[in-house]
């Protein structure tokens, strides 16, 4: 089992910052792809951006130049820098984890509330 902890969400104006943090805990080993999505009520659950444990990244096309995905994995913790923050980036931010070996599985965060005034 995995469980997974998201911090730094909160409101901002538009063309701020925020930096949100997902820390693994439980039994982390094996864990290869984290990542971040978000998801607005009454909305399906988007990709925001991945990262494996190798490093190699991926991002949606809304939020590519403004947002990097990083990861620290000896304290087995995926970041999410946001800049240049627009109010359609106010969504609730999951934090994903994809766990391989003999016990495999998906496991997401409570989520983050990120909020973008006008």
């Amino acid at each position: 089992q995995v469980q997974l902890v998201e911090s730094g969400g909160g409101l901002v104006q538009a063309g701020g910052s925020l930096r949100l943090s997902c820390a693994a805990s439980g039994r982390p080993s094996g864990i290869n792809t984290m990542a971040w999505y978000r998801q607005a009520p009454g909305n399906q659950r988007e990709m925001v951006a991945t990262i494996t444990s190798g490093g190699s990244t991926n991002y949606a096309n809304s939020v590519k130049g403004r947002f990097t995905i990083s990861r620290d994995n000896a304290k087995n913790t995926v970041y999410l820098q946001m800049n240049s923050l627009k109010p359609e980036d106010t969504n609730v931010y999951y934090c994903y984890a994809y766990k391989t070996g003999v016990v495999s599985g998906n496991y997401w965060g409570q989520g983050t509330q990120v909020t973008v005034s006008s």
